[in-house]
This record gives structure tokens, C-alpha cells and sequence, in this order.
């Protein structure tokens, strides 16, 4: 299955699972990213880390450990 990492700048995904536990995956949750919300990728950092992205209305920087953690599909 494609994760967060796995996408390209100028990608729209939707969110189809977080996978993680505990604290981790509560923070993702938190940040506003859950199952079924569409997330739009901005940049990737050259070696990859952080990627940024478009998310409810806001802007997001996540790092590569956590964006492999969010399993998503092409819209």
C-alpha cells in the first residue's frame, strides 16, 4: 500500500489508514490528519525529509518517520 512518503509534490491522496500506535498515532490524529480527510502534498525536502503538505486549510510539515505511518490512495 502508497504512504505519505511515497507521494509527489502536486499529489492529491486521501487518507485510507494511520498505522502506528499509542502516542504516535495520537499526534498525527491531532494534527488534523484522519481516515477519509484528502491531503494535498506541497514540497518534498531534497533527501526527502520533512514533507509538507496541505491539510484542513493549514500547511504541515511532517517528518519522513511519520508520514510512512499514513497509508494513503491516489484521489
Amino acid at each position: 500500500m502508497k504512504t505519505l512518503k511515497d507521494t509527489y509534490p502536486g499529489e492529491n491522496v486521501k487518507v485510507v489508514k494511520i498505522n502506528g500506535t499509542g502516542a504516535v498515532k495520537r499526534r498525527i490524529m491531532d494534527m488534523g490528519i484522519t481516515k477519509g480527510i484528502e491531503i494535498f502534498v506541497r514540497k518534498v525536502a531534497p533527501l526527502g525529509d520533512p514533507v509538507e503538505i496541505k491539510v484542513r486549510g493549514y500547511e504541515l510539515s511532517l517528518r519522513k518517520a511519520d508520514s510512512e505511518l499514513i497509508a494513503v490512495e491516489e484521489i
